[in-house]
C-alpha cells in the first residue's frame, strides 16, 4: 500500500510518476524498496487517470446525523434512507474495490 501512497503523493505534487520518483519518495521515507514491486505499480498506472480513479474509488459522505426518533407514519421515509445509506455503501464498496484492482 505504501508504494500507492508514494505515486499518488507524487501525483498530488505535480510530479512524474515514474519508478525513479516512486523509489525515491520510498527511500526518503525509510522504507526497504522491493524493485518488483515498483514496476508492477507502475505497470498498472500506465494509461491510468489517476484524479478519475480517486474520485471514483473515494466519495466524499457526510457523517451520518445522529438518530432521530421516528414519528408516527413517518416510517417509509426512514426505510427509504436505509435504502439510500445501503446502496451508498455498496457503491463505496464496489469503487474501493475497483481502485485496488488497479493498484494491485
Amino acid at each position: 500500500m505504501e508504494y500507492v501512497y508514494a505515486a499518488m503523493l507524487l501525483h498530488k505534487a505535480g510530479k512524474t510518476v515514474d519508478e525513479a520518483s516512486v523509489k525515491k519518495v520510498m527511500e526518503a521515507a525509510g522504507v526497504e524498496v522491493d524493485d518488483a514491486k515498483v514496476k508492477a505499480l507502475i505497470a498498472a498506472l500506465d494509461g491510468v487517470n489517476i484524479d478519475e480513479a480517486v474520485e471514483k474509488a473515494a466519495p466524499v459522505t457526510a457523517a451520518p446525523a445522529a438518530a432521530a426518533p421516528v414519528a408516527e407514519g413517518s416510517a417509509p421515509a426512514a426505510e427509504e434512507e436505509k435504502k439510500e445509506e445501503e446502496e451508498e455503501e455498496k457503491n463505496e464498496e464496489s469503487a474501493a474495490a475497483g481502485l485496488g484492482a488497479l493498484f494491485g
